[in-house]
């Protein structure tokens, strides 16, 4: 009987501890989306995500499109570009330039680096919500 209340607890403990999110989908503004693209390097579309330090804007896909960042050809990173320190509205789709995403609502001054998904002016609390992005051959997965 010790046995099976030990094996019990543990089993609790494995699935608890795994499941955390460790806050990262706290954010009441923005709703999960489940969607998966996949971009062709191989066609002059998507080609400039070849090269590091490049990025691409994607529309429709995601709440109002994504951003995708190319690290060092092995990573890459891909964030939604709706501003996440409010709810989705006609003004809420951020720009790109450089590394900076900038929402153009004129109630805040929201700035993002799109490297790190981190808040760089405003007073926003949450940063870019992150879409998962792996290269497989040609191909870059963004999805959530």
């Amino acid at each position: 009987m010790k046995m099976r209340k030990a094996y019990l607890l543990s089993l609790m403990f494995v699935i608890f501890a795994c499941s955390s999110d460790d806050g990262r989908n706290n954010n009441p503004f923005l709703v999960d989306i489940g969607f998966q693209v996949d971009l062709n390097t191989n066609l002059p579309q998507f080609g400039n995500l070849n090269f590091p330090g490049n990025s691409l804007v994607v529309p429709n896909q995601g709440l109002r499109g994504f951003v995708i960042y190319n690290l060092d050809n092995s990573q890459y990173v891909a964030y939604e570009l709706s501003d996440p320190n409010h709810s989705p509205n006609s003004c809420s789709r951020m720009t790109i330039s450089g590394i900076e995403a900038t929402c153009p609502c004129t109630d805040d001054n929201n700035k993002y680096n799109i490297i790190t998904g981190q808040p760089i002016q405003g007073n926003g609390q949450y940063g870019l919500k992150a879409y998962r992005a792996e290269r497989i051959g040609a191909i870059i997965r963004v999805s959530n």
